[in-house]
């Protein structure tokens, strides 16, 4: 980071000196074409798991791969995290920030139009954001909007944002896909409107829509294909086959069995990408058993990790430790004990909980990530030896996230992961938090969470991280197992393609970044 006598200024590059970026490990079974001179034309069909009846376009909600890949092809964001884990400027074309991160200014990319016409200026990112914003919000980003103190308007060109307190990662706070942009006003979710690279033509919740090319798109290089079409397939089997068969050109979430299969296929290429993608089995603390924090403990050592990675993942990841930042961040606390699998601690912490044995019902279904109703069954079995019984309850996909996910006392989830530690354990972890799904409650973690935020001593926010990661590790309501790889399979025809440290297929942004064989 530099800085002046007018403040701290914080660009892209001294940006990159504050982030280490997430491992890759690239792609396999077939050579990639990055460097190839795009193309334009075809349409590009994609396979998607992650799709409900229920979908539409509402930036407050995006809770699954389909709705948000679909809004990155009709919206942009005000950021963009590269595929080296780095804030690159995107609606918003350049920022500056004051001695304490507190007061932030950004600059307004110039020359962009919505899709009816209007010229995009600071109203429409003001709306955009504050519609995250305030008490009547229903927006799962509340909680870190609720950080911004006021969104104000400086000029047609410039956007100021104050903050509650200091963030030194404010340009990756805005990379979040919630914070994408519409016209000032707008509501009507279902016909969305945007700058992005592509306009809605037709949608069918949770079975397909189709995108056509915004022939004025801002990005060079981008939007190379004529038309998107993307086709819910929640099935893995399914998906699969529809992309052997030619059906799909991509789809995401690749079944760990199959991954050899795939890689062996001439046509196809299979992309991985290594992140913050962790998988949870989710206890709420605020409903009985998982009220006594003993119980919980119970539950983190009566399961078998390895095996689980082994058996679930096929080795497609690394082990977790009950709390959601990855080996990769350079915050991670490298120090703190691996928990194993130990049923006769599960058995100890039971008796401190006053039980000899207990019985629980695991909400689990294949929406909540490839594998987990097998994952599911895994757990049972080791459980048992720790006088646990789980009973497992398969859930709907259809509606999962609407039903299931933070309604159940004991569901299965994931996490894609997040740019910075700060983010992740913002949305998912501190106390007021729309997204905290164990509904965990801890002072401590609040306070300490807010005070690191605005640390330019890295020294100093990584002793607060470590307590941080330790405090969820011990006392939370989420068993972590595992981290997983993001696997997605492309046919050949598809050129650009390359791994992202965020999501699956590029970040959620491969429609617009690819182009189809000439």
């Amino acid at each position: 980071m530099t800085s002046n006598s007018k403040g701290l200024i914080l660009d892209r590059r001294s940006l990159i000196a504050g982030a280490s970026a997430l491992g890759l490990a690239g792609m396999f079974g077939r050579p990639t074409w990055a460097q190839e001179t795009p193309v334009r034309g075809g349409v590009f069909i994609m396979g998607i798991g992650g799709g409900s009846t229920t979908d539409d376009f509402d930036l407050r909600k995006l809770t699954d791969w389909v709705p948000v890949n679909q809004a990155y092809m009709v919206m942009n964001g005000l950021v963009e995290i590269d595929k080296d884990n780095v804030a690159q400027p995107e609606l918003f074309e350049s920022w500056t920030a004051a001695e304490g991160a507190v007061d932030w200014t950004f600059k307004v990319r110039q020359g962009v139009t919505f899709h009816n016409g209007k010229t995009l200026t600071a109203d429409d990112i003001v709306y955009s954001l504050n519609i995250h914003r305030g008490a009547d919000t229903t927006s799962a980003a509340r909680s870190v909007a609720a950080a911004f103190k006021d969104v104000a308007k400086v000029s047609d060109s410039e956007v100021k944002i104050t903050l509650e307190s200091g963030n030194a990662d404010l340009p990756y706070v805005l990379s979040d896909y919630h914070f994408l942009v519409v016209p000032e006003g707008f509501q009507d979710w279902s016909n969305p409107i945007g700058t992005g690279p592509f306009t809605l033509e037709s949608f069918e919740p949770g079975v397909r829509a189709r995108f056509v090319r915004n022939e004025s798109y801002w990005k060079p290089g981008c939007a190379n294909v004529d038309a998107v079409e993307v086709i819910v397939i929640n099935d893995i089997a399914a998906r699969t086959n529809a992309l052997m068969s030619g059906q799909v050109h991509a789809m995401n979430g690749v079944d760990f069995k199959t991954v050899d299969l795939l890689s062996r296929a001439p046509n196809l290429q299979i992309v991985r990408s290594a992140g913050g993608q962790h998988f949870t089995f989710l206890m709420d603390c605020t409903q009985a058993p998982f009220t006594d924090n003993n119980i919980r403990m119970a539950i983190k050592h009566s399961i078998d990790r390895e095996q689980l990675l082994q058996t679930a993942l096929l080795g497609n990841g690394r082990l977790g430790n009950d709390h959601p930042i990855p080996s990769t961040d350079r915050f991670y606390n490298s120090e703190l004990p691996q928990r194993p699998y130990d049923p006769e601690k599960a058995k100890f912490y039971l008796k401190e909980a006053g039980l000899d044995a207990l019985k629980v019902t695991l909400s689990s279904s294949d929406a909540a990530f490839t594998g987990a109703v097998d994952a599911a069954a895994i757990y049972r079995t080791a459980a048992a030896a720790a006088g646990i019984e789980v009973e497992v309850k398969r859930e709907p996909a259809d509606g999962y996230w609407d039903n299931v996910w933070m309604k159940a006392p004991f569901c299965m989830s994931f996490w894609g992961g997040r740019p910075t530690a700060d983010q992740m354990l913002t949305i998912a972890y501190q106390s007021a938090s729309a997204q905290n799904d164990t509904r965990w409650a801890n002072e401590e973690f609040d306070k300490l969470l807010v005070e690191a935020r605005a640390l330019l001593d890295d020294t100093r926010r990584r002793e607060i991280y470590w307590r941080l990661q330790e405090l969820i590790s011990n006392e939370g309501g989420a068993m972590i197992p595992m981290f997983g790889d993001y696997l997605d399979a492309v046919s050949t025809k598809v050129k650009g393609v390359g791994p992202h440290p965020m999501f699956n297929l590029m970040g959620a942004r491969m429609a617009e970044k690819i182009w189809l064989e000439a």
